[in-house]
């Protein structure tokens, strides 16, 4: 089996799009997706990228993809975010993920990053077990915090 790890550009957009959707269904939430292809294309491979992404084919199939962008912590500098490492369902347990995931944390060496974070759902023990072995630290003090665009609109208005 040859899987290739390759930089994603703008004309992966589709099969990213499809992804996405993947994961999402996968997570139990299929109409929590609201980014479109024309936000993919123009968000990572327009003026001012937004993201990178590492795809993952096989047979010349696009099967999966490490979708990732900087950050910068005041205590430690210069940090990437892997916000999703997707492998089709066909395809998981077939070493993709884990090309994946040595893609990315190769990459963020090369790079001098001082530190890569991500989230993975509790439930999903495959991965949480996956990363522990691989020697990242799954944290059970640290909480997630988002605000969606509403919350967001509904705490800006009662300023």
């Amino acid at each position: 089996m040859n899987i290739l790890i390759r930089k994603g550009n703008i004309d992966d957009a589709n099969e990213i799009f499809t992804l996405i959707n993947d994961l999402a269904v996968f997570e139990q939430e299929p109409e929590a997706v609201e980014v479109t292809i024309e936000d993919i294309k123009n968000d990572g491979f327009g003026n001012q990228p937004k993201f990178e992404v590492f795809i993952a084919e096989l047979n010349n199939s696009i099967v999966g993809m490490a979708l990732f962008y900087y950050r910068y912590s005041t205590w430690k500098g210069k940090t990437l975010h892997l916000e999703d490492l997707i492998v089709k369902e066909v395809n998981r347990g077939k070493g993709v993920g884990k090309l994946l995931y040595n893609r990315i944390l190769k990459y963020a060496f090369e790079q001098k990053i001082k530190r890569v974070e991500w989230a993975v759902l509790e439930w999903n023990t495959p991965a949480v077990e996956f990363y522990k072995n691989s020697g990242a630290e799954v944290f059970d003090d640290w909480r997630t915090v988002q605000m969606s665009e509403e919350q967001l609109k509904n705490y800006i208005e009662k300023l």
